[in-house]
């Protein structure tokens, strides 16, 4: 994993490019730690997260990991010590996953976790889970369908169906496609353009958004004007303090 901090922008790159990025315990693990340390970094003010390369954004589970023999209560301990995509989904910086080669499986689930997704226009996305005798495991049953619908989280998890760029941005996953050398720059410049404005504003918004997927809308706008009641009392405070 390699990361650059560069004017309040977090760039992320999963770098395990003799194992299409898959995510071992290792990588898990990493990206724990890491999620953990950003939520504190009042200096970050937007993640992008990508794959080095421009063939794979991340493979999903390690296979070959995952078929080591393992006792059942080992496993389960290990797998859920990290939940790195949760702490992922969890933090208060918005969060842009650069999609620049195959995302599938785990990889896919990590991108789901983030606010917003570009996706480089050669790239494949999929959860191929019960191709293989499994399910998902870091939320993509529960994300993809608030993003896309029942149906068409059904066709697609039910499936193993891998969507291509154009479809992905059709089904509403990604906001747009993006010709895969022009993707990083793409990712920078709207990771910057959220960067740039007041960080309590932001970090309040995409509180409120990610609120709207999981309250009726009469809670959601309750909160909303609590949220702007405290930005106002904020900004009254430090106008009487510079006067």
């Amino acid at each position: 994993m390699r990361t650059e901090l560069e004017s309040g922008v977090l760039t992320v790159r999963l770098d395990r490019a003799e194992a299409a990025h898959a995510r071992n315990q290792v990588m898990r693990d990493e990206l724990a730690s890491l999620w953990r340390a950003v939520a504190a970094d009042r200096g970050v003010r937007a993640v992008i997260l990508t794959g080095t390369g421009d063939r794979f954004f991340c493979a999903g589970m390690d296979l070959k990991e995952a078929g080591s023999p393992e006792d059942p209560v080992s496993r389960r301990d290990r797998m859920r010590r990290s939940r790195d995509i949760e702490q992922l989904a969890e933090l208060p910086q918005p969060t842009i996953a650069a999609i620049n080669g195959f995302a599938l499986g785990g990889g896919l689930e990590m991108a789901l976790a983030c606010d917003i997704r570009l996706v480089a226009d050669h790239a494949q996305i999929g959860l191929p889970e019960v191709t293989r005798g499994l399910v998902p495991g870091g939320g993509g049953t529960q994300r993809l369908p608030r993003l896309v619908g029942y149906a068409r989280a059904c066709e697609l998890v039910l499936s193993g169906r891998r969507l291509t760029a154009a479809e992905a941005v059709e089904y509403g996953i990604a906001l747009r496609v993006t010709p895969a050398a022009d993707l990083p720059a793409a990712a920078v410049e709207l990771a910057r353009g959220i960067a740039g404005n007041p960080e309590p504003a932001v970090r309040y918004a995409k509180a409120l958004l990610r609120r709207s997927q999981q309250v009726p809308v009469d809670v959601g706008a309750d909160a909303e004007l609590d949220a702007l009641l405290t930005l106002l009392g904020e900004a009254d405070a430090a106008r009487r303090r510079s006067s």
